[in-house]
């Protein structure tokens, strides 16, 4: 069964990425958006300048994916 995220959870996801993860990747033209957070999993969809970027998947994993865990273990 899907334990879905704590409000406050996803409130947190979501400031980290307006405050630290958008500015960082607006300055390439792209953006992140939040979809949900489930079973301690976030959901993005990453847009702009980022969608067709060869370097997107590295952002994702070693930018992204590496911030939220250590801002939010």
């Amino acid at each position: 069964m899907s334990e879905a995220a704590t409000p406050d959870l996803k409130s947190r996801v979501q400031d980290l990425i307006d405050t630290m993860i958008n500015p960082a990747v607006a300055g390439h033209g792209g953006f992140v958006e939040l979809i949900d957070v489930q079973d301690n999993r976030v959901y993005l969809t990453m847009g702009g300048g980022c969608q067709g970027c060869g370097a997107a998947d590295v952002t994702l994993k070693a930018g992204i994916e590496r911030l939220i865990k250590e801002e939010l273990p």
